[in-house]
C-alpha cells in the first residue's frame, strides 16, 4: 500500500560492433517498477510486473471556470454582503492583509490596511486544497489609490458549483515597490462546512480528482475508504452536496485493473466492495450491489486449506493476514444482509469468523496482530495496527445481524474494550498508529468506523465518550484553518492528505 515516485522510462540504444566475450557475471536484474498514482501498485514483489499496473486509466477532463457564477458572479461589491465574517490578518512591512467572508452567499474578499498609495491586494483561489491556484491567482487585484491608507477587492466565490469545484480562498498583499508578499492561510466560507462533520467532508472533497474519480495524495484502496467516509457523512449529516462522487467514481473506474474494482489484492477488493454496499444502501442502485457480489466471489477463490482456512492477502498466495480475513467476514455478512434468501455469503462469513477466531491472530491481550507466519501458521507478532482492531468489530456486527447470535456482539465488546483501553494504541488516551507512508494514515479512520458500528448496536453506548474524546482532540489540536487534519489526533497539525483527511471524516462521523 506504499507507493513511490514514478520516474520516466529511459530508452537506451546500443550499437553492436562485435561479439563480446561470454560474461561470467549474473545477468542484471530487471528494473523494479515504481509508481506515481492510483493505477500502479508494487506492495507485493511476488506478483508479476504485469499485475502491478492497470492498463486502463480514466482521464475525464475537469473544467473549472476562470470567472465563477454561483448565486452571484465573481467581482461583486462587498458592500452588498448581508453579513461579514473576519477570518485572519497577516502583516507585511506594517501593512495589514485581511480576509473576510460573506457566508450567506459563499463569497470572500481581501482588504489591505495601514498602507500607502500603490500597495496591492488580491485573492488566490484553489480547487485542490491549496496545492495550486494557477487558475485562481490574483483575483480582483487592486491597489490603494491616492489619499487613503486602505482598500479592498471585490467579492469572489469560494466554490464553482456548476463545475463541481470545491475551493479555498486566501488574501495576499504586496507593498508598492517591494518584492515582499504576505498571504493569509487558506480558508473557506461555512457553505457545506457549517459544523465539524461537514467541514471535514468538504475539506476531503477538495482532494477529489474530477478527472479520475479518486482522491489525490492517496492510493487506490485509500480512495475506497475516502468514498466510504463521504457516503457515511451524507447519511449522518443529511448533506447531499457530494453525492455526485459516488456515480462518478464508479463510472470512471469500473474498467480499471481487472474490471469491477478487482485487482490482485483481496483487501483492496473488499474495501471497494464495502464502499459499493454503502453506496447501495444510500442510493438503492442495484449496480453497486452487483459489483460488490462480483468482488466477493473473486475473493472466495483465494480461500484454501493452508493454515486451516482463510483467504490470502494477494494473488501471490504468500501471506494470510488479519485485515483481509476480517474484511472477508464483514463483506460476506454484509452481502447476506442485503440479499433476501441468501445462504452462500452467510456460510462464507460464518466459516471466515470461525477460522479467524481460532487462527491465534488475536493475542493474549485481545489485540489483533497483523497476520500469520506462513511456514508455521503462528501469529507473526507484528504490529497490532488500529484498523486490525476495528474491522473485526464491524464484521461481528454484520454477522450478528445476519445470524441473530448475540454472543458475537459480546465477543466484539471484549475486543473493543481491549483496543480502547490499550496504552500502546492510545498513548495519553488518544489513538495513534506509529507509522508513515501511504497506508497508515487511513488506519485510525477505519478503526473508529468499526467501533462506531458496534457502539450503535449497544444500548448503553459504551464507546461514545472514547469517540468524542478523539474527535475533540483532533478538532482542537490537529486541524488547519481549512479544516484539514493531520495523522496524530493529539496534534500538532503539520500536513494533510487524502488518507489523513478521510480518517478525520470517519472520526467526526463516528463521534457526533
Amino acid at each position: 500500500m506504499l507507493r513511490a515516485v514514478l520516474l520516466p522510462p529511459t530508452v537506451l540504444a546500443t550499437l553492436v560492433l562485435g561479439v563480446p566475450p561470454e560474461s561470467t557475471s549474473p545477468p542484471p536484474e530487471a528494473p523494479a517498477m515504481v509508481c506515481d498514482d492510483y493505477y500502479c501498485d508494487t506492495r507485493d514483489p511476488a506478483l508479476p510486473l504485469s499485475s502491478q499496473r492497470s492498463a486502463y486509466r480514466p482521464d475525464e477532463p475537469a473544467v473549472l471556470a476562470a470567472t465563477v457564477c454561483n448565486k452571484y458572479c465573481d467581482a461583486r461589491d462587498p458592500a452588498l454582503a448581508p453579513a461579514t465574517r473576519f477570518a485572519q490578518t497577516v502583516t507585511v512591512s506594517g501593512r495589514q492583509i485581511s480576509l473576510y467572508f460573506n457566508d450567506t452567499d459563499a463569497m470572500g474578499w481581501a482588504a489591505i490596511g495601514a498602507g500607502a498609495q500603490g500597495d496591492a491586494v488580491w485573492l488566490d483561489r484553489s480547487f485542490d486544497a491549496g496545492v495550486s491556484w494557477n487558475s485562481g491567482s490574483k483575483l480582483g487585484e487592486t491597489r490603494i489609490p491616492a489619499g487613503v491608507t486602505g482598500w479592498r477587492t471585490m467579492m469572489y466565490n469560494v466554490d464553482d458549483w456548476a463545475n463541481l469545484g470545491v475551493g479555498l480562498l486566501r488574501a495576499c498583499g504586496q507593498p508598492a515597490g517591494s518584492s515582499a508578499i504576505a498571504c493569509t492561510s487558506w480558508y473557506r466560507t461555512t457553505w457545506n462546512a457549517a459544523e465539524r462533520r461537514t467541514a471535514a467532508a468538504t475539506a476531503l472533497m477538495q482532494r477529489y480528482n474530477l478527472s479520475t474519480g479518486l482522491f489525490d495524495t492517496t492510493g487506490w484502496w485509500n480512495s475506497a475508504n475516502a468514498l466510504t467516509a463521504i457516503i457515511d457523512n451524507i447519511r449522518v449529516t443529511g448533506m447531499g452536496s457530494y453525492r455526485y462522487a459516488i456515480a462518478r467514481t464508479y463510472d470512471l473506474n469500473l474498467r480499471a485493473w481487472q474490471g469491477n474494482f478487482i485487482n490482485d489484492y483481496n483487501d483492496d477488493i473488499a474495501w471497494w466492495g464495502l464502499a459499493w454496499l454503502d453506496a447501495y444502501d444510500l442510493t438503492g442502485d442495484s449496480r453497486y450491489l452487483n459489483t460488490a457480489r462480483v468482488g466477493a466471489d473473486h475473493i472466495f477463490r483465494y480461500w484454501d486449506s493452508v493454515c486451516g482456512g482463510g483467504v490470502w492477502w494477494s494473488a501471490s498466495k504468500t501471506y494470510k493476514n488479519a485485515i483481509t480475513n476480517a474484511l472477508y467476514v464483514q463483506f460476506n455478512a454484509a452481502l447476506h444482509n442485503r440479499i433476501p434468501g441468501d445462504t452462500v455469503y452467510l456460510q462464507r462469513a460464518r466459516a471466515g469468523w470461525t477460522w479467524f477466531r481460532n487462527s491465534k491472530m488475536i493475542n493474549s491481550s485481545n489485540l489483533v496482530n497483523d497476520g500469520l507466519t506462513t511456514a508455521t501458521c503462528a501469529n507473526n507478532g507484528q504490529t497490532p495496527w488500529s484498523y486490525n482492531q476495528g474491522v473485526p468489530l464491524a464484521a461481528l456486527v454484520e454477522l450478528s445481524r445476519a445470524t441473530g447470535d448475540a454472543s458475537l456482539i459480546a465477543q466484539a465488546r471484549t475486543l473493543a474494550d481491549a483496543s480502547t483501553s490499550s496504552t500502546f494504541l492510545n498513548p495519553g488516551g488518544i489513538l495513534f498508529d506509529n507509522g508513515g507512508g501511504g497506508d497508515v494514515p487511513s488506519f485510525k479512520g477505519i478503526y473508529v468506523r468499526g467501533l462506531a458500528a458496534l457502539n450503535r448496536t449497544l444500548a448503553d453506548r459504551p464507546y461514545t465518550a472514547y469517540l468524542r474524546r478523539q474527535a475533540d482532540s483532533a478538532y482542537t489540536r490537529d486541524r488547519s484553518s481549512a479544516d484539514s487534519y493531520d495523522q496524530p489526533w493529539a496534534g500538532p497539525f503539520q500536513r494533510s492528505d487524502g488518507a489523513r483527511q478521510h480518517s478525520a471524516v470517519d472520526l467526526m462521523n463516528a463521534a457526533d
